[in-house]
């Protein structure tokens, strides 16, 4: 059988049950007829088509799951008791893959049910679900259901475009702009407990999902787990979020929805934990990454467990055929329903990818397959595995008379799987979702690799040991040896020139420890070696503002072509840096537009282009461009309350217009979301004495002296004694 008509032989069991149940009906009708009083009882999975007895449906995505962390896939350790009952009470299969191996293109895959070929979405960073793609969500809708959905990070934020078709879609942290890793994940039960108050008083039918992070690294459970696992926190996550999950399950057996509920429990992708070489996800594809756990539980299925190999593009056409709603057409996977009745499933590919560093990195792309026990993983250094014999894919069987056999199998299954009109879900996003994407554990990157011949070098298992050195030299450093950390980086570049985190972290380094001039010296270097690098070259840019020479970044940006200018916002605010720095403000004021002209909403640009109006309108002596400076600097401070620049800034502003009770108004608050701004902590003192108000103006002036005498000239000591002393006449 080929692949072709691998793809559609679900459809073809589909019509072939139908046919069934004609004959079925006409036969019953005759029964009828002659029998008069016989009534006929239905297989209770049939009756699930009728319209009158919608289900609800219930989709639970754990982030970073392995399988075998639960103790209903044979862990000895954790003990996840909730989860295990929610197996008990419906069907296992022991083989469900992820289609890739990061959060947004797998829950893509699982809301589409379609792979990356189809739907376009290969990665977290470079792309988002395109809106003319039916997702899961408006589907049901469309056939009456209400939709919620309560997600647990920033990899899955609207702007992604999974919100498409939900009622009501919770990523309530998108309103913080800050890179701060708390700001951008919440705990499983800040999750639970609002998918609960959007449950409560729900009429029936609806769609809920909810998303739980916890597992993805950095590993850090509450206690008691934090611990009571302090060996193994990954585990540690794994029992947490299964303890809060009994929440959502006690509320439901308190309301009798187990009875009205289609539930399906999965994993996005799992976690290598230093297996292969990974200590976490999204580089390889190995089924430590992709064998997630999959459990389907409803009222009308027998408990057991499934062995066939199954993934995550199965879910979607199995929650339409469960639920009787007609399955869109577009679907590439195969439902499972036939499998919850017992019936075996035909043997097909299932496809699978892992490109997070092709399009972050540039290095060789990874793609792959598994049928029939077997599992084929191309890439420039070629592997196959008996998954039957060797799970853990230890004895790679790849010889070359085989690939070039599995190669042409995998090309089949890929132009299967691509439609004739390939869909760009590509977009361009600027560096503050790069960093937000970083601060979750992803090494975040704008480029797009436009390779298409790779070498045994560009393969992902010759170039990952080169990022864990690199890690291995940021944690010495960290840990105090810096001298070691520079040594381990320096030796890096040393042997991998193409490797731009080295001279970044090492760069870093150099800044941190108060040497920019050095830090400057690696970035050029890494330059040269790597002259399209954006993320060094921005770096670059940085380092320059820092040692002061701003004509040099005014200079590399007009002699660089660099396209990521057309829509990251962050080189406009260092190019506007660079010219206010010269006192340019005219020039200030175009390159800090242009930045907001890309992202209105980025609190650090709204902030410089009102430092840039206020000295603008002080050096020319115009009211008006002092007026500008107000609007920016209260955008600012809504787009990020506890920003205290915008604060400083507009204090100044009302006091320039002699408005000094606005002054300290913003300067206390500049001081409540950074106590130790210096500046603001002098400034407040001195507007508390031009009021007339020594008291509290002496209170300040010497809790100044306590603080910060030791960082001041001479000059400024006599002038701070001088103030003290007049506070107290």
């Amino acid at each position: 059988m080929k692949f072709q008509d691998m793809v559609f032989f679900s459809n073809r069991a589909t019509e072939e049950r139908r046919d069934m149940k004609k004959i079925r009906y006409h036969t019953w009708s005759l029964l009828m007829l002659i029998l008069l009083r016989i009534m006929f009882v239905p297989h209770p999975m049939y009756s699930l088509r009728k319209e009158e007895t919608k289900q609800n449906f219930l989709l639970i995505t754990i982030d970073t799951l392995r399988a075998d962390r639960l103790s209903c896939y044979g862990s000895q350790y954790p003990k996840t008791p909730n989860i295990d009952k929610l197996a008990g009470r419906g069907v296992l299969f022991s083989r469900a893959f992820a289609n890739t191996s990061t959060t947004l293109p797998s829950h893509a895959n699982i809301l589409l049910g379609t792979t990356p070929n189809h739907h376009g979405v290969h990665e977290n960073l470079n792309f988002v679900v395109r809106e003319e793609l039916l997702t899961l969500a408006e589907h049901l809708k469309n056939n009456g259901y209400s939709t919620g959905a309560f997600v647990g990070a920033y990899a899955l934020d609207s702007r992604f475009g999974l919100s498409q078709g939900f009622d009501f879609y919770d990523d309530k942290y998108s309103r913080l702009h800050s890179v701060n890793l708390v700001s951008l994940e919440r705990k499983a039960e800040a999750v639970i407990e609002a998918a609960l108050e959007w449950l409560k008083g729900r009429i029936s039918p609806w769609f809920l999902w909810v998303h739980c992070w916890d597992p993805h690294s950095p590993y850090d459970p509450p206690e008691p787990f934090k611990t009571q696992y302090k060996d193994n926190l990954y585990e540690g996550e794994v029992a947490y979020v299964d303890l809060i999950l009994g929440n959502l399950f006690t509320y439901m057996k308190e309301n009798n929805l187990f009875d009205s509920t289609l539930i399906i429990f999965t994993g996005d992708h799992g976690e290598s934990l230093g297996q292969h070489g990974e200590e976490t996800h999204g580089f390889f594809a190995y089924n430590s990454s992709i064998w997630i756990p999959l459990i389907i539980s409803h009222p009308e299925t027998a408990p057991g467990r499934i062995d066939y190999d199954v993934s995550h593009i199965d879910i979607f056409p199995t929650v339409c055929d469960v639920l009787g709603i007609k399955k869109p057409s577009f679907l590439q996977g195969a439902s499972l329903l036939p499998a919850l009745k017992g019936k075996k499933l035909p043997e097909r590919p299932i496809y699978f990818e892992s490109l997070y560093p092709y399009y972050s990195r540039g290095w060789a792309p990874l793609k792959g397959f598994i049928l029939k026990k077997k599992k084929f993983i191309d890439s420039p250094i070629p592997e196959l595995y008996d998954l039957n014999r060797d799970f853990d894919e230890l004895n790679n069987l790849a010889q070359r008379e085989k690939v070039a056999k599995l190669t042409s199998q995998l090309k089949e299954i890929i132009n299967a799987l691509t439609p004739a009109e390939k869909i760009d879900a590509t977009q361009k996003v600027g560096r503050k979702t790069r960093e937000k994407l970083a601060s979750l554990g992803y090494i975040s990157s704008v480029r797009v690799s436009q390779k298409k011949d790779f070498s045994a070098k560009d393969d992902v298992k010759v170039l990952l040991p080169y990022i864990n050195k690199i890690g291995e030299g940021w944690k010495l450093y960290k840990k105090g040896k810096q001298d070691a950390g520079i040594k381990l980086l320096k030796e890096i570049i040393e042997e991998r020139k193409d490797v731009d985190l080295a001279y970044k972290h090492l760069a870093s380094i150099y800044q941190e420890t108060g040497n920019p001039e050095e830090a400057l010296v690696i970035l050029e270097q890494g330059l040269n070696a790597l002259p399209s690098s954006y993320e060094i070259f921005i770096e670059h840019m940085k380092a320059l503002i820092s040692v002061q020479q701003y004509d040099k970044v005014i200079s590399s940006f007009e002699k660089t072509n660099i396209r990521e200018a057309e829509y990251d916002p962050e080189i406009w605010s260092n190019l506007g840096t660079a010219y206010a720095k010269k006192g340019n403000f005219e020039e200030a004021i175009k390159a800090f537009e242009m930045g907001l002209s890309l992202d209105d909403k980025h609190p650090e640009l709204n902030n410089n282009l009102a430092n840039a109006c206020y000295s603008h309108g002080l050096q020319s002596k115009d009211s008006l461009i002092i007026s500008r400076s107000f609007e920016y600097y209260k955008k600012a401070i809504e787009l990020d309350p506890e920003f205290p620049a915008p604060y400083y800034g507009l204090g100044h502003a009302y006091r320039q217009q002699g408005n000094l009770g606005g002054a300290i108004y913003c300067w206390e608050k500049a001081l409540e979301a950074d106590p130790d701004f210096r500046q603001a902590h002098f400034d407040l003192a001195m507007a508390y004495l031009n009021t007339g108000d020594k008291t509290k103006a002496f209170d300040l002036l010497s809790e100044h002296k306590k603080r910060y005498y030791y960082l001041m000239t001479p000059a400024e000591k006599e002038r701070l004694d001088a103030l003290i002393e007049q506070s107290q006449k």
